[in-house]
């Protein structure tokens, strides 16, 4: 596969002894120093839906110069929630929340994106505005379901069809959260069309049961996302947004019948407003007569795409090297590792030892515990680096 023109920052020389990894990119208008990104991680210390002043630390502590940072999923409006205490930016408090923190990644030159969010019947009549269900492209509700830690998620409530023309009131909460992001500072939003939630509740095709215009073929269930990123283009500018998709997940029973079809026509369709990247979720590997295999591959999205192509999904060192080196992909996200090691970009530099993540604390509310304590290579910066 060719390189895309104007991608790569021709530094051969200063470059030369580079890891694959850490050689500069220009993604849009931004120079990134590294292809190592902060994957957007639900931390659930953002008590009352309001980001907290740890949080400075925390992304202060994952950030590098010119190091590409993308925050924790972020709600979009009251109806969006479905987890405790994560974030939102629909309130002018959230906003003003929000701020230091873009300042502190600012301040040590990182590129900050801010990931909007909506959950839809990932959710149940406690998080919702006056008790009421859940909103989704369906009525058919979830089983319940265990954390990445084993313990159980909240109880979930049946949700509600949206009819057609409440679909706009919900597109219009994602452009108006994408204007409060670049007020807080933000650099860009990531939309979050994956995973289960929302958006990709209406993509997927053994969720979405609808027979308006957002249900039944290929295009009609991809027209409320594509509706939504056109809206957000439209008020910030298409320079300022990604898209994150997981068309071969079933995360949340959210599964399609042709995730390849899927992820391709979203790839294509996202050219037609010249979005700045599109951030993709590996297909996971199944056990084939005993052996690890993925029958999926990223690669027909990448290559259709034309903007920056970002993977994500279980890399380390040695297989991120490769994607970056093969083309596969143009940057790679990590989470688990970057949540552990906040100096990850160096310790892959250095071939250091990682340290291992806990997922007992993943979602835990100790703003220290598990979020801001993991040690640095030098241990004397280990908080207050």
């Amino acid at each position: 596969m060719e390189v895309k023109e104007g991608n790569r920052i021709d530094a051969t020389t200063s470059n030369e002894n580079k890891i694959p990894l850490l050689t500069p990119y220009k993604m849009g208008n931004f120079h990134l120093s590294h292809r190592v990104v902060l994957a957007p991680l639900t931390r659930q210390r953002s008590y009352g839906n309001v980001p907290q002043p740890h949080a400075i630390l925390y992304y202060a502590q994952r950030t590098t110069k010119g190091g590409l940072l993308i925050t924790e999923a972020t709600g979009v409006s009251d109806t969006a929630q479905g987890y405790s205490d994560t974030p939102g930016i629909w309130t002018k408090e959230q906003v003003e929340a929000w701020k230091p923190i873009v300042d502190a990644v600012h301040a040590k030159g990182g590129i900050f994106i801010c990931q909007l969010w909506h959950v839809g019947r990932v959710s149940n009549y406690g998080f919702q505005p006056n008790g009421q269900a859940p909103i989704s492209c369906t009525d058919k509700g979830l089983t319940p379901q265990i954390r990445a830690n084993g313990e159980p998620l909240e109880d979930f409530s049946p949700p509600r069809r949206l009819k057609t023309e409440e679909i706009p009131q919900i597109v219009n909460d994602f452009r108006i959260a994408s204007r409060n992001a670049i007020e807080a500072g933000f650099d860009g939003v990531e939309i979050h069309g994956a995973n289960g939630y929302l958006l990709d509740q209406f993509m997927k095709d053994n969720v979405n049961d609808r027979t308006d215009i957002y249900g039944g073929t290929l295009q009609n269930r991809c027209r409320f996302t594509l509706e939504v990123v056109e809206a957000v283009v439209n008020e910030i500018g298409a320079d300022k947004v990604g898209v994150r998709l997981s068309p071969f997940t079933d995360f949340m029973e959210s599964s399609d019948s042709n995730p390849d079809a899927l992820g391709l026509y979203m790839a294509e369709s996202l050219n037609k407003y010249g979005i700045l990247y599109c951030h993709m979720i590996e297909p996971r590997m199944k056990l084939v007569f005993d052996k690890l295999v993925t029958p999926h591959s990223l690669l027909p999205m990448r290559k259709a795409f034309n903007g920056t192509f970002i993977a994500v999904g279980g890399y380390l060192r040695e297989d991120g090297n490769k994607a970056i080196a093969d083309n596969y992909a143009d940057l790679i996200a990590y989470g688990r590792w970057f949540l552990a090691n906040p100096d990850l970009p160096k310790r892959f530099e250095l071939n250091a030892p990682l340290n291992k993540y806990d997922r007992k604390t993943f979602y835990t509310s100790d703003p220290v515990r598990g979020y801001i304590d993991y040690p640095f290579l030098d241990s004397n910066t280990a908080v207050f680096n």
